[in-house]
């Protein structure tokens, strides 16, 4: 291994020396040219070598020069080149649009020199660009048009780019076989090149790709020819990404053994490295070890260290990892409410990372303005499947243009009946005309009545609406959660988490959180179904205290875990309301009480007599309300705060509450002092006030 780092060293230091001799012949070489063709090509030549030693400005020094002196003797040839390196340069600054400006000027000129080999570097180099700026599609067509000409040219710095460039493209469209296919070519050409800097990254982009095909024997081939190639100077930087890999493959492939030395080391380096990502793909792992070694406790220890990481940095793709072990070490442990409960984090997560944008657009897409090109076919014939797509794109453009057709056709008798209608109004006899404006005033005047009529009515309609659509989002907000925590628990049983007598068990809880979520579509398609033409309560005699039981079971699970108390001082009363709506502004409150809750506080509901009426109190000992914040909770305007656990809201709640309550003769109002708790209370009639 010694020997092979020493060799590495020795031809960097080698290239190096020969890059300098290069250069410094070829500025020797310019200073005794004629100012003629020739003179050009060597100093494109020395523009070429500075920029592969790096060294830009002084490039770019050149560039301008041979830019001026090519210009004069009309040599379109050293022109193209020109604004093709200077292209390069400002790509490698990320100054993308004055690189594509620089590539399309260069192109055009391959193309009326007939430079098929220009034109494939050109649009290599421009899908490099298109794919670094997350254009996919565009870098892949680009890039895979240049690859025919560089393989048939053998270039293979250029095919090592290339192929690279579009392994890279289709990894980011999912396309994961194609992806492997090319980063297998890249470092066919890349061991023949001896770039052992490249050989690094496509060892490891294999490794990566067997991985995720979970052909965990090849992806540890490739790791651990990775592991024997890097040097020592990068030794920190890869270590700590590589080792949790390379143990986490050992461990699907259950060689456990090596597993514990890759993942023991793993830990050290990136503890000694503060590398928050490598620490928790290896915390992850050894937790996953240890549980399935039977070490619970540890790997209960490790993973909620890798969570807590996971939350700081927001690694998405880890955090999905964890809450899969989380919810296999509550199973292990039989407690099954927290498996369900990580199981639900799971899916959610899960479907969020699913529907993510991989390929995101970047924020300048200007297009660049060129001269029209003289396209250059270096495509192969077009295949049957071709043709018929290019016939179906014929007959849809055709259809398209037919469509045109008829609607310029409509706008123009639409315009001729106008005419006609305006050229008759005006040839109405004077009698006529005095009748027609006497009808006019009459129907103008029952015209206003009708449109005051309507107005008052889209009024209400509007407002309608506004609380029909707030009250939707706050129950349907609600019912997804009780959905999701059913499915999540019929998943938790599909993926065999738990045994056949185990979930025998488990069926009451299954069927409360059923009903539960049933109980609320009923009173949601119950209350819309009444609302359909009025907003009006359909009040009726009913216990408050069955309410409470109803709402409080549905919090029982976000309440043990958090850790806070719910306090039942509820007692049998019976009040005059609409039931639909009661219930919907208790929920409201105890739901918001626990938002706004920390480990160890308590909720309190409760119910007393006052003045003849019923006074429903929530009261919590959470963080409380400022003074300026109680004033904005029950407008119109939307306004919410995030919870204790960086809970969401929709900031409707409260709003919709004081509508309903006040719907139903009531009142509602809040007490809360900063650090201490608030107190929700409502006041709703026992009996009909008529």
């Amino acid at each position: 291994m010694k020997q092979l780092f020493t060799l590495a060293a020795l031809c960097t230091v080698f290239f190096c020396f020969s890059q300098t001799n290069r250069i410094d012949s070829l500025t020797v070489t310019l200073a005794y040219q004629k100012q003629d063709s020739a003179k050009v090509d060597t100093s494109v030549l020395l523009v070429k070598a500075l920029y592969y030693a790096e060294s830009y400005k002084t490039a770019l020094l050149y560039i301008d020069q041979t830019e001026s002196l090519a210009k004069q003797l009309n040599y379109k040839k050293g022109i193209a080149d020109v604004h093709y390196y200077k292209a390069l340069i400002y790509a490698t600054k990320n100054d993308y649009y004055n690189a594509l400006d620089g590539f399309s000027k260069s192109k055009n000129y391959y193309i009326e020199l007939g430079d098929t080999l220009g034109v494939a570097k050109v649009n290599n180099s421009v899908g490099l660009i298109e794919i670094k700026r997350g254009n996919y599609t565009k870098g892949l067509e680009h890039s895979l048009s240049a690859i025919a000409v560089f393989e048939d040219n053998n270039l293979r710095q250029e095919l090592s780019t290339a192929y690279n460039s579009l392994a890279e493209a289709y990894f980011n469209t999912n396309q994961f076989d194609k992806s492997l296919e090319y980063n297998l070519k890249a470092l066919n050409v890349r061991e023949g090149l001896r770039d052992n800097a490249a050989i690094i990254s496509s060892y490891k982009n294999i490794a990566q790709l067997y991985s995720q095909r979970r052909e965990h024997r090849k992806a540890i081939e490739y790791y651990e020819k990775l592991m024997q190639l890097m040097s020592s100077s990068k030794a920190d930087t890869l270590k700590s990404d590589v080792l949790p890999r390379i143990g986490y493959e050992y461990l699907q492939y259950k060689n456990y053994e090596k597993a514990a030395d890759y993942l023991v080391e793993a830990l050290k380096y990136n503890r000694r490295a503060n590398n928050d990502e490598g620490l928790i793909r290896a915390l992850n792992a050894i937790g996953e070890l240890n549980l399935v070694q039977g070490n619970v406790q540890l790997a209960r220890t490790q993973v909620n260290e890798a969570y807590n990481i996971a939350i700081k940095i927001d690694d998405k793709n880890q955090l999905l990892t964890n809450y899969r072990l989380q919810k296999e070490i509550d199973s292990t442990k039989g407690s099954y409410q927290n498996a369900f409960f990580w199981q639900g984090k799971y899916f959610d997560l899960k479907t969020e990372l699913e529907h993510e944008t991989i390929a995101k657009l970047p924020e300048n897409t200007e297009q660049i303005k060129s001269e029209p090109q003289v396209v250059i076919n270096t495509n192969p014939p077009a295949t049957p499947d071709d043709v018929i797509v290019k016939r179906n794109q014929d007959k849809t453009n055709q259809d398209n243009l037919v469509s045109y057709v008829l609607a310029a056709l409509l706008i123009i008798a639409v315009a001729a009946i106008v005419f006609l209608l305006f050229k008759n109004d005006k040839k109405r006899t004077p009698l006529t005309a005095e009748v027609t404006d006497q009808n006019t005033t009459i129907e103008r005047d029952q015209l206003r009545l009708k449109n005051k009529a309507y107005a008052e009515r889209i009024e209400n309609l509007e407002e309608v609406n506004k609380v029909k659509d707030r009250l939707f989002s706050i129950v349907s907000h609600d019912l997804k959660d009780s959905i999701s925590s059913i499915k999540a628990f019929i998943d938790l049983i599909k993926e065999g988490n738990i045994s056949p007598e185990e979930f025998q068990n488990l069926i009451p809880e299954l069927s409360e959180n059923a009903d539960n979520a049933m109980e609320l579509l009923f009173n949601l398609l119950n209350w819309s179904k009444s609302q359909m033409q009025n907003i009006e309560p359909k009040p009726e005699i009913f216990n408050i205290q069955e309410v409470f039981h109803n709402k409080m079971s549905l919090v029982e699970q976000k309440v043990e875990q958090k850790g806070i108390r719910l306090v039942d001082e509820s007692h049998r009363d019976f009040i005059y309301a609409d039931k639909n709506m009661t219930e919907i502004v208790i929920q409201n409150l105890i739901t918001n009480a626990v938002k706004f809750t920390k480990r160890g506080d308590v909720i309190t509901v409760s119910n007393n007599d006052h003045n003849g009426k019923s006074l429903i109190c929530v009261e919590d000992t959470g963080v409380g309300i400022s003074k300026e914040n109680i004033n904005k909770l029950f407008q119109k305007e939307n306004f919410t705060t995030n919870g204790t656990n960086n809970e969401k809201g929709t900031g409707l709640g409260l709003t919709i509450c004081k509508e309903l309550v006040e719907l139903n003769k009531g009142r509602i109002w809040v007490e809360s002092k900063i650090g201490i708790g608030t107190k929700f209370y409502v006041e709703l009639p026992k009996m009909d006030p008529k």
